[in-house]
């Protein structure tokens, strides 16, 4: 565990008689929302202003999870392109005046979502995407009031599949590793909450492939099951309470 994460695993200090609530961190691109229209439209003005040819969304998905900067890297180099700073200043320039034109929330999101915030569980979005894009399209489907925290690719130095990135926005959140669950549809949510000690449930309907579900907790095939499987693995409060590392 790098010493970010360790800090900010060591900062989470509660005792039995101060239980905090049960929080749910989730990936945003491929399992709150569907933003690969968006982002393929993106891409493809980059690839034409360039004399590419375009991507399907079927291509764009396969290269979303790993940031913007690693998104304009493998479509260059699948256009036989080297990688190009400026080329990633174009893309986030313009994907950031379209982060929400054809992006939509998957089904059964806000109805779930609205539901956890109402037994009182806390929300966040522990997200690879950049800060200005995450909160703008979080604004624009209408979620940002439910969440507590949003831990963005740029948020904290590292991102994930670095557990520190998912640690941080678990304590901006208020949150306890112990009373909390990761939801994602990339290897990289897997890995990040195997290294912060927390279950993750893979989103089965995202972008990543079965492949990528190898350590979750389990695997929902929709929302309304993600809700139901998160109760479960944290029912009736019966996990440890995290404690203090003893000196």
């Amino acid at each position: 565990m790098s010493k970010f994460a360790a800090d900010a695993a060591g900062s989470i200090r509660i005792s039995e008689c101060n239980k905090l609530a049960l929080t749910l961190l989730l990936d945003l691109d491929g399992t709150l929302v569907d933003t690969v229209p968006d982002l393929a439209a993106a891409l493809n003005r980059l690839m034409a202003a360039r004399g590419f040819a375009p991507f399907t969304l079927a291509e764009t998905a396969s290269m979303v999870g790993d940031g913007v900067a690693k998104l304009v890297e493998r479509a260059l180099a699948a256009r036989g392109a080297a990688f190009d700073p400026a080329a990633v200043a174009a893309f986030s320039a313009d994907y950031s005046t379209h982060v929400a034109s054809r992006s939509v929330l998957f089904p059964g999101v806000a109805e779930t979502l609205r539901a956890l915030a109402a037994e009182g569980w806390r929300l966040a979005v522990c997200t690879n995407k950049p800060r200005l894009a995450t909160h703008a399209l979080l604004a624009a489907v209408g979620l940002a009031p439910l969440f507590s925290a949003v831990g963005a690719g740029d948020s904290f130095p590292v991102r994930k599949p670095d557990p520190a990135h998912l640690l941080a926005t678990l304590r901006a959140a208020g949150g306890d590793p112990a009373r909390a669950v990761m939801a994602g549809d990339h290897r990289n949510d897997v890995l990040a909450a195997r290294g912060a000690g927390v279950p993750c449930v893979f989103a089965a309907w995202g972008y990543g492939p079965p492949a990528m579900a190898e350590g979750a907790a389990a695997v929902a095939r929709d929302f309304p099951e993600l809700g139901k499987i998160v109760r479960t693995l944290l029912a009736a409060d019966d996990r440890p309470t995290a404690r203090a590392p003893r000196d």
